[in-house]
């Protein structure tokens, strides 16, 4: 059906890339741990809609200008380690609010905010572009009747699978964070240790090349 070969393996593959480290899942991680299952949650939206915005700019072609101008790859992947240095700068500068002498927990951010992050965190990464032409065409046959629809069905295979991995370890983390209870100290730290993090990841990002 549409052109489409191996599609137990490729859900099988798709979920194994899902679930491997990087920015998105240390995102929701620090979110969940810091402000709970909400929180976690319009992140792993924000991720998954910036999924979206890769399948459909790749099956209009779009991703192919990062995969094959430098220049362009080099503007969106500095755009998008300048991000998540901001982002790591927020973290590192996060504090307690307080009242008289009894520390609070630290101030939340709202939703919409969080979701932005998530969004931005991944779509403003050409790797995620670049992933997506070098993957998904293994799975569409060369005499597929329409190629560009094959690849937004696979797309949105992936980014389900995507969604459904972001939202278990958003409600795991949140889960696990309310049993051991942290301390407001412990959560800014937390931060800190997130931002530091994010930190590594956008000089990466930004020392990444093109393949």
């Amino acid at each position: 059906m549409f052109g489409i070969h191996d599609l137990v393996l490729y859900i099988v593959s798709g979920l194994l890339l899902n679930i491997m480290p990087g920015p998105d899942s240390l995102l929701i991680m620090t979110r969940s741990a810091t402000q709970g299952g909400r929180a976690s949650v319009s992140a792993a939206l924000g991720i998954c809609t910036g999924v979206f915005v890769h399948v459909f700019a790749a099956a209009l072609g779009l991703s192919a200008v990062l995969a094959t101008s430098a220049a362009a790859f080099t503007a969106v992947k500095l755009a998008g380690a300048a991000y998540i240095l901001y982002m790591a700068a927020g973290l590192l500068m996060s504090k307690k609010r307080e009242t008289g002498a009894a520390p609070l927990a630290l101030p939340p951010l709202p939703y919409r905010k969080i979701y932005a992050q998530g969004f931005l965190t991944n779509v403003l990464n050409p790797k995620v572009a670049v992933f997506f032409l070098a993957f998904v065409p293994q799975f569409i046959d060369a005499d597929a009747p329409n190629k560009a629809l094959a690849f937004i069905v696979l797309g949105c295979i992936f980014n389900i699978g995507g969604a459904l991995w972001c939202v278990a370890l958003a409600l795991f983390t949140a889960q696990a964070s309310a049993r051991i209870k942290l301390h407001p100290a412990m959560s800014l730290w937390l931060n800190r240790a997130a931002g530091g993090l994010f930190v590594w990841l956008g000089i990466k990002l930004a020392l990444s090349k093109q393949h």
